[in-house]
Parts: structure tokens; C-alpha cells; sequence
């Protein structure tokens, strides 16, 4: 999960770095695009690896009866998506990540009207106070910063509905299916607006622009292999080494460094998630990864 987590923190710096300068559309194509070799290496895995059925497992796991689901999830996720890289031209990447962890808050206030689940007294109380902290963050009344900060919150928000659909879609498809279909989409969908954002990249930006995709291909690999090896309760925690990582790289290339109150901000926000996350285990609800795509 630490491989994970380090190399969703690398595509994110290099998101940041490419969307100086490119469309954020352009990039979102180059990482769904180039992230399909990695979630094909899932999807083999999944369907037994070497064996000799393995090619027809695997096509028979890449069928689905929810097309309309995977629809509706790819949806919610590309949207998060292409608000998460637009984000990055505006905010350091500590902001962006601490923001998205809120998604937990999200997902448990939204879960009650989604996925009928029941929320009790405690979370609705870590549900609050997480909001607080986000709140913190996000400074209503900081002008263009304020704009930017809530372009994260609406990705987030996204995100979380994107997560919530996984968690139906998983109900009845595994989960190399599930990301199979939603890298398809976006790459299509990216695909067919490219001609009219298109900016031809020089030779080293079109090596980064390929490692974005094969960088969070391969995080998303070892995502899954890890919730696979552990139980979510030990892994999920591991997520919030994101900021640490958002941390170091944005100060390292950018100069960034988070003040006083997006830090208070950001504790209370990852204490919320935490004890979200002990109580979903503890009521054994499904706990999904956080990541911003």
C-alpha cells in the first residue's frame, strides 16, 4: 500500500508540473490511455494468470450486466477527475489532498439516502466535525483561492459519489472489471474531445504525459493487490501518507508548504476519516480506497 500511495503521489506532481501547460483534458487521455497495460496486467492476474483458460476467463470477467452502472460510475469519476488536475494549476498539492480526504465524510453522510445504510449518532458526529475541518481549509471569503478550493470540494464530492457506485457495481462485479470500464470510458471520452484541445507536446512531455498513466496504472495495481493481501481496516490508513508525500513534493519542487491552519485543518479532517473508517469496520461496511483518480 506505501508503493501505492508513493506513486499516486508522484502522477500527482506530475500532473501538477504538466498543467502549467497542457489542457487538462490532454492529460486526463494520457493517463487513462496509458494506464489500460496496467489494469490489463489485473485483469490477467484475476482471471488466474498463466493458466491455459486465462484468456477466456479474462474476457468472460470483462463482461458485464451493469453497463449502465459502470456508465454512471464513469461518469462521476471522470468529472472528479478533470476537477482534481484542473485544481492543480491553482492550489498546492498539500491543499488539493487534505481537501479529498474529506471523501469519507462524504460517502458516510451520503450512504444513508444511496446505500440505505445506517448511520449512527457517532458518525453523524465525526460527519460534522469533518466538515468543520474542511471548512478550515477551504477559508469561505479568500477570494480566488476560495474559487479554486471549491472546484476541490465539488471534485471530492464527485468522487465520493463515484466511490459510492463501486460500491454497488462491486456488490455484483470485481474489481478488474470495474476499473477496466471506467479507464475504457474516460479514455474514450478523452479521446473523442481531444481534437479540439490537442497541444503537441515536446519530447520529454510526452514521456511524462505517458508516465502519468502508467504511473497511476501501476498505483492502482498495487491498490488492489494490497486491499487483497489485508483487511481494509489495516490497510486504509496507509491512504493519508498521501499528504506526507503531497508535503515533501510540493515543497521540494514548488516551494510549497501548508500554514498553521490548513495543518489544524487537515488533522481534523483525517481524525474524521480515521474514526469513520474504525466505526464502517467495526460495522463491517465496505471501506473504499481514497484517492484523487
Amino acid at each position: 500500500m506505501l508503493m501505492a500511495v508513493s506513486l499516486f503521489g508522484v502522477m500527482d506532481a506530475l500532473v501538477k508540473w504538466l498543467a502549467a501547460i497542457y489542457p487538462t483534458v490532454q492529460i486526463m487521455f494520457f493517463r487513462s490511455l496509458c494506464a489500460l497495460p496496467p489494469i490489463l496486467v489485473m485483469v490477467w492476474r484475476g482471471a488466474g494468470g498463466q493458466g491455459e483458460n486465462t484468456l477466456g476467463n479474462a474476457l468472460v470477467m470483462l463482461r458485464t450486466r451493469q453497463p449502465f452502472g459502470h456508465a454512471l460510475r464513469s461518469v462521476f469519476g471522470c468529472g472528479a477527475m478533470l476537477l482534481f488536475f484542473y485544481s492543480y494549476k491553482f492550489l498546492p498539492l498539500a491543499e488539493v489532498t487534505a481537501i479529498a480526504f474529506a471523501a469519507p465524510i462524504f460517502i458516510a453522510c451520503m450512504s444513508v439516502w444511496l446505500l440505505q445504510e445506517r448511520v449512527g449518532l457517532h458518525r453523524w458526529s465525526a460527519i460534522v466535525v469533518g466538515f468543520v475541518g474542511m471548512l478550515v481549509i477551504v477559508r469561505p471569503g479568500a477570494g480566488l483561492l476560495e474559487s479554486a478550493t471549491l472546484i476541490v470540494v465539488a471534485a471530492t464530492l464527485l468522487y465520493a459519489l463515484a466511490i459510492i457506485q463501486i460500491r454497488k457495481l462491486s456488490r455484483l462485479e470485481p474489481s478488474p472489471t470495474i476499473a477496466f470500464w471506467f479507464t475504457a470510458f474516460c479514455t474514450v471520452m478523452t479521446g473523442l474531445a481531444l481534437p479540439f484541445f490537442w497541444q503537441t507536446p515536446d519530447g520529454i512531455d510526452l514521456l511524462l504525459l505517458i508516465a502519468v498513466g502508467l504511473v497511476g496504472g501501476a498505483a492502482q495495481l498495487c491498490m488492489t493487490q494490497a486491499y487483497g493481501l489485508a483487511p481494509a481496516s489495516v490497510v486504509a490508513p496507509f491512504d493519508y501518507v498521501h499528504l506526507l508525500w503531497a508535503v515533501v513534493i510540493g515543497w521540494y519542487v514548488w516551494g510549497d508548504f501548508p500554514d498553521l491552519v490548513t495543518w489544524i485543518g487537515s488533522a481534523i479532517v483525517i481524525a474524521s476519516g480515521l474514526y469513520i473508517l474504525w466505526r464502517e469496520t467495526v460495522k463491517r461496511v465496505p471501506v473504499p480506497p481514497i484517492v484523487t483518480e
